[in-house]
């Protein structure tokens, strides 16, 4: 009897019902595409950042330490540290190393070009370099994935062809070359910095190579003073084959939180627990000591401001996403509001009968509410279907990629449709309780 009556009343109503099912959709819809969006955002966001540069700069230990105790960072080479270029492929055999996007590795030193003209940092590094890792899978990998975002006039040079370069827009002026021009290195004495701390210099070096510019970069920052040769070339120029100054790595990573940042002070001071769950999540830090783990002799240091930005980023979208959320139910709980309310009201006299002949206030509210609550399953089902496509054109429209669908959005949108139906529903229930059998019935 029960059921019967609902039905009966949802197809004496259908034009309200209606309406009360294309607001929940709405609302439902941009739920559910926001919730997807929001669940997904983190890889999408931080896969675009990793567009801007690395993340992570691996350096050697005796290089670190002289950083930390006397400010000496070693930007062209001259320290006589190093890591070794076999190794770099234990990178990608980290536990996290499906987040690792990309690396590259550079080898800077003090060059003279073109005949003594003058006197430059030049720095060995992947352009696209295709390694064999110790997984027997190959990765092509190195700065021109990384630095995609540099305005490259030209193109960017290729390792296998062993003789080309690319100079920094500031380099190029001073050495007074354009896209398509030769230049000759070679290895020069130790800078400055290296002969202030007493450090051996470089052995000067007779022969000269010459290198095909085939593209000049603006960049920004200090690469633009940088002439840049394929890593190969560079060591057999300084004799230092198989070594790297360091390593520059671009991943995927979780925003910091206290457990990270203790970590990243002291992993020894976490309980074995803590020291699992750390471990065991993407945090930047996390990824560091694995790094560390993987690389004889190596520190990985975290840049700062471009892992702290993607969590503050990262952190701001997601709140944004759930205001936006939010704000969309809370426009659904209003219009359902006004839209149950105006029904209870025109069906006061159908009320004022059913309470007069014994219905109690419970069971007539329990009849209106399950009204209520069949028309929004419809009108949600139909909106978590229009969210799904809602969250696909958001991903191809920003990120250029799919959203990922999360199962754990069904049961959210459900329970969100449901509470913001009853609270929607409640002024009506409230109209309802207080309508009286005699009054109604008598039209007073």
């Amino acid at each position: 009897m029960f059921w019967r009556m609902i039905r009966g009343s949802l197809f004496r109503q259908k034009r309200k019902m209606g309406m009360v099912a294309l607001t929940i959709a709405l609302g439902a819809s941009l739920a559910a595409a926001m919730l997807n969006v929001m669940f997904d955002v983190g890889d999408k966001v931080n896969q675009e950042l990793k567009t801007y540069g690395a993340n992570i700069t691996v350096i050697p230990r005796g290089a670190s330490l002289l950083d930390e105790r006397y400010g000496v960072n070693d930007r062209e080479g001259a320290l006589d540290q190093y890591l070794e270029e076999a190794e770099l492929g234990k990178i990608k055999t980290i536990f996290w190393a499906f987040n690792i996007v990309d690396f590259a590795p550079y080898f800077p030193f003090r060059a003279v070009v073109n005949q003594k003209e003058a006197e430059i940092t030049v720095t060995g590094a992947w352009f696209s370099h295709t390694l064999a890792l110790p997984t027997g899978e190959t990765l092509t990998t190195g700065m021109g994935a990384m630095k995609n975002w540099w305005d490259v006039s030209g193109r960017w040079a290729k390792d296998e062809a062993g003789r080309e370069a690319m100079a920094g827009s500031l380099a190029a002026a001073a050495l007074g070359i354009n896209v398509g021009d030769s230049v000759t290195v070679k290895a020069a004495g130790g800078g400055d910095t290296a002969r202030s701390f007493e450090f051996e210099e470089f052995e000067e070096f007779e022969e000269f190579e010459e290198f095909e510019i085939v593209g000049i970069f603006n960049a920004g920052g200090d690469e633009d003073n940088t002439l840049y040769i394929p890593l190969k070339a560079a060591q057999e120029l300084t004799g230092k084959a198989g070594r790297v100054s360091r390593v520059e790595v671009s991943a995927l990573t979780t925003p910091d939180n206290e457990l990270s940042r203790r970590a990243a002070q002291d992993p020894s001071s976490l309980s074995i627990k803590e020291w699992e769950t750390w471990y065991c999540t993407a945090y930047v830090s996390a990824i560091c000591y694995q790094i560390d783990e993987a690389l004889t002799g190596s520190v990985s240091k975290p840049v700062r401001q471009v892992a702290e930005s993607e969590g503050a980023i990262l952190e701001k979208i997601q709140l944004l996403m759930l205001l936006i959320t939010f704000l969309a139910l809370f426009g659904s709980a209003l219009g359902i509001s006004n839209l149950v309310t105006a029904s209870v009201m025109e069906r006061s006299a159908e009320i004022g009968l059913l309470k007069a002949v014994g219905a109690l206030d419970g069971s007539v509210s329990a009849l209106v509410l399950a009204e209520i609550l069949c028309t929004a399953a419809a009108g949600g089902a139909a909106g978590y279907g229009a969210g799904l496509g809602f969250a696909q054109i958001i991903g191809q429209t920003v990120f250029s990629s799919s959203i990922a669908l999360k199962p754990q959005v069904i049961p959210l949108t459900a329970g969100l449709v449901g509470a913001v139906t009853v609270l929607g529903s409640l002024p009506a229930i409230r109209l309802l309780l207080s309508l009286r059998p005699a009054e109604v019935l008598h039209g007073r």
